[in-house]
């Protein structure tokens, strides 16, 4: 995956297809979900997301709701990312994500296509629009954690 982060051509094609075709993109009414709202007060950033867990591994996710290109190929991309992970792995993908953004060190095969928004955090008008989906799942893996163990 390293390899993609010197071809930006690569990366506007990966954030384009998981804009134009996002992943995982219809709400559940199944109420074996957990769920989050996230609206952002600097654009236009309003979805939905939900994650089915059993014993702390991440079944599904699904989303919905009106976003930014940013938004909506981030959180498509976590999506599939996450998806079949414990809540574990979950959250070292989620903590390799944020340091990225950070500028930090990060493993990039850890975060495959998630390598895309590489340089977001040199945007900071971006860096709410490309973790929105991350922060509202890190939630989610938190909640349902905090329910297990009761």
């Amino acid at each position: 995956m390293s390899e993609l982060l010197h071809d930006p051509m690569i990366l506007r094609q990966i954030i384009m297809d998981h804009y134009e075709y996002p992943r995982n993109h219809e709400l559940s009414e199944d109420e074996g979900y957990l769920a989050k709202h996230m609206a952002s007060a600097s654009c236009i950033d309003d979805i939905h997301v939900q994650a089915k867990l059993n014993n702390n591994v991440i079944e599904d996710i699904r989303f919905d709701g009106i976003a930014c290109t940013i938004s909506t190929a981030s959180t498509s991309i976590m999506s599939e990312l996450l998806q079949g992970k414990t809540t574990t792995e979950a959250k070292a993908i989620i903590d390799a994500y944020y340091a990225m953004i950070n500028g930090e060190p990060y493993d990039s095969e850890l975060l495959q296509e998630a390598v895309a928004f590489h340089t977001v955090g040199k945007q900071a008008n971006r860096i709410k629009c490309a973790t929105i989906g991350w922060e509202a799942m890190k939630q989610i893996i938190e909640e349902g954690e905090a329910h297990e163990q009761k």
